[in-house]
């Protein structure tokens, strides 16, 4: 995992002369992110946000707004995510988005978070990894 980590960071810095983002260096870009998330907490549950499957959607993308082709090796890498809460009336929801957002954004590489808060599908137990169902007694 280490190698992998340095070589994005080596890509991140050359983008191999090219404008468009590889499919490898998104993929670890994705796992670094995943890595972050499972560092965020709802205060009352003592499981991260990704295991627990509030996490809908990761998308990493190259921001498109600037398509002069001067700069187009230097583009943006923007993330959107959609995620939700175990209930819609969360009373932390404001500080996880933010830990969310800054945390993401942390991510070296990556420029802007957009996070998307969605119910539908609504979360459920079913969402959850079977690490999560253990640590809180479900299985």
């Amino acid at each position: 995992m280490r190698r992998k980590v340095c070589l994005l960071r080596h890509a991140d810095k050359q983008r191999y002369k090219t404008d468009k983002m590889t499919q490898e260096e998104k993929s670890l870009l994705e796992e670094r992110i995943v890595d972050v998330l499972k560092t965020v907490y709802d205060p009352e549950i003592p499981v991260n946000i990704y295991d627990l499957g509030m996490i809908y959607k990761i998308d990493v993308h190259e921001d498109d707004s600037d398509t002069e082709p001067s700069t187009a090796s230097s583009r943006a890498t923007v993330v959107d995510l959609d995620m939700t809460f175990t209930a819609p009336n969360c009373p932390a929801a404001d500080f996880i988005l933010e830990d969310v957002r800054t945390k993401v954004e942390s991510v070296d590489g990556i420029a802007a978070a957009n996070v998307n808060l969605v119910f539908e599908p609504a979360w459920d137990q079913s969402m959850m990894s079977e690490e999560a169902r253990v640590e809180l007694g479900f299985d």
